[in-house]
């Protein structure tokens, strides 16, 4: 078998178990040798399955459709094989699709304008379905910076019934201030970005509603403003979606020994948009942790101490539905047994990073980690430089399935390629690739296919997740000491409220 690139560790499984067994202490290089337990060639057998089933499956894997039902078979068939006794667990997800593209004007006063989609605004996920010709009024703009515009009733005194909402992106969601638009009698909501901040703000509105709502660039929006205050200022609004319940799952498997208290959570999503197949996003992490768990699960090869939880999340793109949906599901006492959670989202992107999760809070940016996530960072890092392999810090900001996770508690980590975000000439000095382009062009994209992976960059992370999965799951000393969670129950409050993060999946929620 053919030894990958990231190298080996000292200690092979056998020798492993009998010093745990023996009660010796156990290094943190000690972990089995990983290019014993995952080979790229077994990932890239997975991969190659899912771009077949989204090929034929209308080209994609999207939760809610075929072809995310037949990669749920799939990795069940694969996990049974390994000897696993998979679960499959059911949950419903609020689908939601734009059918026709929106249309965006200003009407008067005169020369009329229309607006360009993608450039100049965008339609809102979640946005309800209407054409609404209006005034526009501003609502609470703030003098400067952020604000808090729309974000209690209040702000909508005198707002006249019927009127287009502008509303500046601020402090709290772009559910609430929907909801309160709407509930002012608004015909349709315009969220434009704050200032200092280019472009879109990629939002979503965090259910359906009935109202259009369209997102702007903070240029735009304050022109609009501009306008509304100065009276007369009418606005075409358009929108055209569709709404309703789809059923997705989640798989779980879980290894045949460990301990059952202190669990190791080991996840990916499984879902594609429905725009392409998502072999990066995240064909291959869900790959990845498949070949991982095989390895685990080998004919003669013992688990280590705690029990591993393998998970394929469904509906990430939708907002982190399925992961959120498990991690909701379990009792107070079932979260506590979870010792922490590794998350795998994106590991070959063709112009990518190797980025390890910031649980140490050092960017000083995204949501706070809980205590041990600083840990788990470091056991990947080190991994790395053992190697002599270049790592940057990714924050933990809420775009993938460790969020449910640290918002209950749960210590987490991981590693990211990137997606639509441009590499910089410093990162491109460290990792190769070129400086100005995105680290996956083909993010979300029709052209994320088996071409659209950097082999090279998926055999270290291959070895990183393999690494840190054995090293955990003998021993999580350094990160809870080996103990139970103490039960941290959810801090009370209505699912409105105000999220650590700033997003939720690919999409901003505030």
């Amino acid at each position: 078998m053919r030894k990958l690139v990231h190298g080996a560790a000292p200690l092979t499984v056998p020798l492993l178990v009998a010093a745990l067994v023996a009660g010796l202490p156990v290094p943190a290089a000690a972990v089995p040798d990983p290019a014993g337990t995952v080979r790229i060639e077994d990932v890239r057998r997975h991969l190659e399955a899912f771009q077949e089933i989204a090929a034929y499956n209308g080209g994609d894997r999207a939760a809610g459709r075929p072809g995310y039902d037949v990669s749920v078979k799939y990795v069940v068939s694969q996990l049974k094989r390994a000897g696993f006794a998979p679960r499959v667990q059911s949950f419903q997800f609020d689908y939601w699709e734009e059918r026709t593209p929106a249309a965006f004007a200003r009407t008067a006063p005169a020369p009329p304008a229309t607006y360009r989609p993608g450039t100049d605004f965008q339609t809102m996920r979640y946005s309800g379905t209407g054409d609404v010709t209006a005034p526009a009024a501003a609502v609470d703009v703030p003098a400067a910076g952020a604000g808090t515009a729309g974000c209690e009733a209040a702000d909508f005194a005198g707002f006249p019934a019927g009127a287009v909402a502008l509303i500046q992106r601020g402090t709290c969601s772009f559910e609430t201030k929907a909801a309160n638009a709407q509930a002012a009698r608004a015909a349709a909501v315009v969220i434009y970005n704050l200032p200092g901040e280019a472009g879109q703000v990629n939002g979503t509105l965090g259910r359906p509603f009935t109202i259009p709502a369209l997102e702007t660039p903070h240029a735009l929006g304050a022109e609009l403003v501009k306008a509304a205050r100065a009276g007369g200022l009418t606005l075409r609004v358009r929108t055209d979606t569709a709404a309703g319940k789809r059923p997705a799952s989640n798989v779980i498997a879980d290894t045949v020994q460990g301990r059952g208290d202190n669990v190791v959570v080991v996840g990916a999503h499984l879902d594609s948009v429905p725009e392409g197949p998502g072999i990066n996003d995240n064909g291959s992490g869900a790959a990845t942790i498949l070949a991982v768990a095989q390895g685990i699960q080998r004919p003669g090869q013992r688990a280590p101490r705690n029990k591993v939880r393998f998970a394929w999340w469904g509906a990430e793109e939708e907002g982190l539905v399925g992961s959120e949906h498990y991690v909701a599901s379990l009792s107070a006492a079932d979260r506590a047994r979870i010792a922490l959670n590794l998350n795998f989202d994106m590991l070959g992107s063709p112009n990518g990073i190797r980025g390890v999760y910031d649980g140490d809070g050092s960017l000083g940016t995204g949501t706070t980690p809980p205590a041990g996530s600083g840990a788990i960072e470091k056991i990947f890092k080190d991994h790395y430089a053992g190697l002599g392999l270049p790592t940057m810090e990714s924050e933990f900001n809420g775009r993938s399935d460790y969020g449910p996770f640290i918002e209950h508690g749960i210590p987490a980590g991981g590693l990211f390629s990137g997606a639509e975000v441009v590499k910089t000439p410093r990162q491109a000095a460290l990792f190769g690739g070129t400086a100005g382009k995105p680290y996956d062009p083909c993010y979300h994209k029709a052209c994320d296919t088996t071409a659209n992976i950097d082999w090279r960059l998926l055999d270290t992370h291959a070895g990183g997740v393999a690494a840190a999965t054995w090293r955990l799951a003998a021993s999580t000393l350094p990160v809870n000491g080996e103990a139970r969670r103490a039960v941290r129950p959810r801090a009370a409050g209505p699912r409105a409220a105000v999220p650590a993060a700033e997003w939720r999946g690919s999409h901003r929620i505030r």
